[in-house]
């Protein structure tokens, strides 16, 4: 069967960058990692794909000669070059990738070959929680009920019924790597047959099925520190997915999302609000009321003649920093409402007060402006 083309495989252009393709790579990598598709023969197969595809693109040599000639470029019949062509053929395997020369061949074998460790820490996880504005300002524990992968108990985490151990894999001897010799190369790939692990299951544990994890249902209580805004993450050490055969948990991360407010508007550590007066304290002063995210009520003095637009800062009155413990301010923007439903008595009295003078600066100027402009 033809072998499909790398770009394709990625996902990718043929003018992709070096930082669309490693993207595109880690996204396929994660998720058809052998690790997380136990047992998933079509998963490994594109994450082997997947592998040998951005070996050959990350390197900008190998990519050269890749869209020179193709796959002819790596294969061992091709007759460009040595029978396995410049770089070698085959190429598979995770991060690190399959390519190592005879001299870190030598090495590695004269230093007692490379350690394998058959565990494999848990992935990290996210969970999206909502939080009030009173909450973010005062700070609060928070309950989640979620559902996550844990070290099955029956077997410790290993995958083996009890009275029984995991073997070590027969074609690589534990390794979880095979290697072939390919003229001047060494190629060193996953071992098809434990799929990286090293080890084999022979006896299953009948709870988790040989996974080493099962699903459990918590309720976590987070806490929130005050202060904290939209996108900040909260981490929960070990909370996240457990690990594979006996390996360590990942970590759970909060991302915290502040609900809009009906009153208050946030602005970073400060507190917006815009606060009705009526149009006789807005032209002569006066104290009026005005609420906090405290839950207490504070007098602000407004000046004769304030109009609408007008912003009062009130210090320390705000958002309290996360780091720091300082306060930010609270800004209040007057709006002069307009008086309604007049009685007759109320209507004469504006009458004979707008007739005893200028009383509307704006309004003059406006009107002046205008005049100005015409003639």
């Amino acid at each position: 069967m033809a072998k499909r083309d790398f770009y394709e495989i990625l996902g990718v252009s043929r003018d992709a960058d070096d930082k669309e393709i490693k993207a595109a790579y880690r996204k396929l990598a994660m998720k058809n990692h052998p690790d997380r598709n136990p047992n998933d023969a079509s998963a490994a197969e594109r994450f082997r794909e997947a592998s040998e595809a951005y070996e050959i693109l990350k390197d900008s040599q190998k990519r050269a000669a890749y869209d020179q000639l193709g796959h002819a470029a790596f294969d061992q019949q091709s007759g460009f070059g040595s029978s396995s062509g410049p770089f070698g053929g085959g190429f598979s395997g995770f991060s690190s990738g399959g390519f190592t020369d005879i001299f870190e061949q030598m090495f590695s074998e004269f230093s007692g070959g490379r350690d394998q460790n058959s565990s494999t820490q848990g992935s990290d996880l996210r969970y999206d929680l909502s939080i009030t504005l009173e909450e973010a300002y005062l700070g609060c524990d928070k309950e989640i009920n979620t559902n996550i992968s844990v070290r099955c108990d029956s077997c410790n985490g290993n995958g083996s019924e009890k009275g029984s151990r995991p073997v070590n894999c027969n074609t690589c001897g534990g390794a979880g790597k095979v290697r072939a010799q390919q003229g001047f190369f060494t190629v060193e790939r996953t071992c098809p047959k434990c799929n990286g692990v090293g080890e084999m299951i022979s006896n299953p544990c009948k709870i988790c099925n040989g996974n080493g994890r099962v699903e459990k249902h918590e309720t976590l209580t987070v806490p929130i520190p005050k202060g904290v805004d939209n996108g900040n993450k909260i981490r929960l050490s070990g909370k996240g997915e457990a690990g594979l055969r006996g390996g360590p948990s990942g970590d759970l991360y909060i991302v915290v999302s502040v609900n809009n407010h009906d009153v208050f508007y946030r602005d970073s550590s400060n507190i917006n609000i815009i606060v009705p007066i009526p149009m006789v304290t807005a032209a002569i002063g006066g104290s009026v009321e005005v609420p906090t995210l405290s839950g207490k009520i504070a007098k602000l003095q407004i000046e004769s003649g304030t109009q609408t637009g007008k912003k009062f800062r009130m210090r320390g009155k705000g958002m309290p920093e996360l780091r720091g413990g300082r306060y930010g301010d609270q800004i209040v923007e007057i709006h002069v409402e307009t008086p309604t439903n007049l009685n007759k008595k109320q209507i004469n009295l504006l009458k004979e007060f707008q007739e005893n003078g200028e009383v509307s600066p704006q309004t003059s100027s406006f009107i002046n402006n205008i005049k100005n402009f015409w003639n």
